[in-house]
This record gives structure tokens, C-alpha cells and sequence, in this order.
């Protein structure tokens, strides 16, 4: 295997999960020398006279990072492709938002470019187990990818399950911890158990596959800072902030309800998914992090950072 130092590695956008992807990248204990990383962004988002952007382009060039443009909505597939050949591995950190077929694309042109290695955007649940046709359609998309990528040989992929960002916890719209308002829900039931994952930990678990694959091929690995049931977040969310709180049941039956009320609510759709509890939890024993002892936030240690409530 190539040194740390030799690969090149393209990391495709720079928002909350790129930014932490390369700060995983070039802060990786295995890394012995400056690292040969790239972050794709978007020819306007390079040149921008915005303050936040060219700060925000600063800090990824202070990491050691070059920018190249490139524009995964509208640049065609053998474009792309282009772009990706001149690197060994790829990671796709651009997910949210996005055209449906993007991934796709994206994918079929990290193919046609021939890298040595595909990290798709996939930082989610288990497609696999949630199947075609869920409440959310956005992830039938994801399981193309995954058809896709095993109907080959020549490009070795890696899909990292990370579950949720462990901030959509305390999303009001999302549902299960609304602090303004006082409210705690469960999604599904009291039991049913999620999942999550903070962007700077998912960066830092890929950062250790990229390096360090081990016996890590071709196959969907998982990773979390915690996995917990809705029983666990109204506990915790208790204990740090206390006072009174109103609890909620949202049942599937409720869930089902509001998404025949509002069928192109995002949100909605994703509380039917994560009511169901199918897909979207794994045994913290299962994940990469614990297997090889790395230390990751947890829902405890995220809400002890939090600012208290007002």
C-alpha cells in the first residue's frame, strides 16, 4: 500500500461534512507529511468576493488543501470523470440538496475515471435493510449506487454507515428534541433506537479507512458516536437542561397520517423512516470506531456542549 503522504485524494465539497472530512484527512495520526488532498468546489464558490466564502476557501488552503473547480450538477459525466482520474481516491462529502440522479452520476463517473478508490455519498443508514419504495424516495437513489458499485470489480468502494447527524436531534422539524419549546418525542415508539453521528467523527473514521483500510474492500462498514433510543434522548436532554418538559408519542399510525397530510414534507418523510427504526440503528460493538478503539461524541457529551437554554 502507498504511503499516506503519496495518495491523492480529491474530496468532492466543502460544507459542514467536507470541511470535517479533511480536517480528519490531514489530522490523522498515520499522516507523516503533507498530505496530496483536493477539495472539488464550484468555479463561482473558488472566486466568490463573498467574505464567508473566501474565508471559509482560506481556512481549507490553510489545512493544506488545493482547490479545483468542478460542478457536480451541471458538468457532464465524462467531465467529471476527467476531474477524477487524476486522483487514487474519491470522496463524495456533497449530498444534501442535490438533483435526484446526482449521485448516480457521480458515481458512474468515478467508474469511467478508473480511481483506485470510491467513497460514495452514503453517510447515512442502511439502504440495504430499509429497502426500496421507503417513505423517504430520495434513498432508492442510494441503493442504485450500491448496485452500481457491486456490479463491478475494477473500483474498490467503501459505503461508511453513519447513521444521523447527531445534531438533527434537536432539529424542531425533525421532532425528537424541540428545546424551545420544551417538547420531547418519540418517533415510532420509546424504544426504537437511532443511530448518530457528529460530522467531525464521520471525518475522522473515513480519515482511518483511507489510511489504514486493513481488510476494508468493497463493502458497507458502520460507524456511530452513539446509538440510542428516543427513551435515551428525552432522558438525556433532561438531565442537561432540566425543568419541565412535555412529552410526545408520534406512532407509526401518526407518522403515516402526516405523511398523507404533507407527502412532499422532507421532514415527514424521514420521521416515517426513522419511526420505522428500520435501517437506521447498529450495535455500537458493530462499527469501525469501537473495533479499532477511537474515542467519538456522544448524544451526552453533544448536548453538554450545547449553550444552555434561555
Amino acid at each position: 500500500m502507498a504511503q499516506p503522504s503519496a495518495q491523492r485524494i480529491l474530496v468532492v465539497g466543502a460544507g459542514e461534512l467536507g470541511t470535517a472530512m479533511l480536517e480528519g484527512l490531514v489530522r490523522h495520526p498515520a499522516l507523516a507529511s503533507t498530505p496530496s488532498i483536493t477539495v472539488l468546489l464550484r468555479s463561482s464558490t473558488i472566486n466568490s468576493v463573498d467574505a464567508d466564502k473566501r474565508r471559509a476557501n482560506e481556512y481549507l488552503r490553510s489545512l493544506g488543501a488545493s482547490l479545483t473547480t468542478g460542478d457536480i450538477i451541471f458538468d457532464s459525466e465524462e467531465h467529471l470523470a476527467s476531474i477524477f482520474a487524476d486522483y487514487d481516491t474519491v470522496i463524495v462529502c456533497s449530498g444534501f440538496g442535490f438533483p435526484p440522479g446526482t449521485q448516480l452520476r457521480l458515481t458512474k463517473a468515478a467508474l469511467r475515471a478508473g480511481v483506485k478508490r470510491f467513497f460514495p455519498w452514503q453517510w447515512g443508514i442502511d439502504y440495504d435493510v430499509v429497502g426500496p419504495g421507503s417513505a423517504q424516495d430520495l434513498f432508492d437513489e442510494q441503493l442504485e449506487v450500491r448496485k452500481l458499485l457491486r456490479a463491478q470489480n475494477e473500483v474498490d468502494w467503501v459505503i461508511v454507515s453513519t447513521g444521523l447527524f447527531v445534531s438533527f436531534i434537536v432539529v424542531p422539524e425533525f421532532g425528537p428534541a424541540d428545546l424551545q419549546a420544551r417538547t420531547l418525542r418519540a418517533l415510532g415508539s420509546w424504544d426504537t433506537r437511532l443511530s448518530v453521528t457528529t460530522p467531525r467523527d464521520i471525518g475522522r473514521v473515513a480519515a482511518e479507512i483511507v489510511y489504514n483500510p486493513q481488510n476494508i474492500h468493497r463493502q458497507v462498514v458502520f460507524a456511530a458516536g452513539d446509538t440510542v433510543s428516543y427513551e435515551d434522548v428525552k432522558r438525556l436532554v433532561e438531565k442537561r437542561f432540566g425543568g419541565e418538559w412535555k412529552s410526545e408519542l408520534w406512532d407509526m399510525q401518526t407518522l403515516r397520517q402526516r405523511l398523507e397530510a404533507n407527502p412532499n414534507d422532507n421532514w415527514v418523510k424521514y420521521q416515517n423512516v426513522f419511526g420505522a427504526g428500520i435501517g437506521v440503528a447498529w450495535d455500537m460493538a458493530d462499527t469501525v470506531n469501537a473495533q479499532r478503539g477511537m474515542e467519538m461524541q456522544t448524544v451526552e457529551d453533544y448536548l453538554r456542549n450545547m449553550k444552555d437554554l434561555e
